[in-house]
């Protein structure tokens, strides 16, 4: 995690086009956790001096999913999409982000908005297959994790067995 301090002594400026900013790392498993942390912190700062950027927002998502915090980088890639809906960028990561938590059925439905956006055969390229990676792993049966049942259930299920489990203890 980044600490306020942390950021308050770090200077970056960023340019507002994703494809104009600089790629710190060929290899994101080899990032040194400093240069991580002022890379993030130079981000945060340059989506605060320009909240319209949905590019900026992009990037900033990416860097907090290199770091291992997936609810930063889903704030900053959701953010990026309601910024820009036509962007294909924002749309592409997020839905890369969807897939790689496994929640199949909207990574591949922002995938193919992304793979709509797609202006080169380039990004056509990139969003196909992704698209084909996730289709495949739908097809082979990996498991589909919807957020869509409540949990009252099996919580109180659950409370009411470590409930009967303490009284049993105590009495013997």
């Amino acid at each position: 995690m980044i600490g306020v301090e942390s950021c308050m002594s770090e200077a970056l400026v960023v340019t507002p086009s994703l494809s104009s900013l600089p790629v710190p790392w060929r290899d994101p498993h080899t990032v040194p956790q400093g240069e991580l942390t002022s890379y993030i912190c130079a981000l945060e700062r340059a989506c605060l001096d320009q909240p319209g950027s949905a590019d900026l927002r992009t990037v900033l998502g990416m860097a907090h999913a290199v770091n291992h915090d997936v609810y930063k980088s889903m704030d900053a890639l959701e953010a990026a999409t309601s910024i820009d809906p036509d962007n294909f960028w924002a749309q592409l990561k997020y839905a890369e982000l969807h897939y790689r938590l496994r929640a199949l059925s909207r990574a591949e439905e922002l995938t193919v908005t992304a793979l709509n956006l797609a202006t080169n055969g380039w990004q056509l390229s990139l969003a196909r297959k992704q698209l084909q990676e996730i289709r495949r792993l739908s097809r082979d049966s990996t498991r589909n994790v919807t957020w869509n049942k409540p949990l009252t259930g099996p919580v109180l299920a659950l409370s009411v067995m470590m409930l009967v489990v303490t009284v049993i203890m105590m009495w013997k």
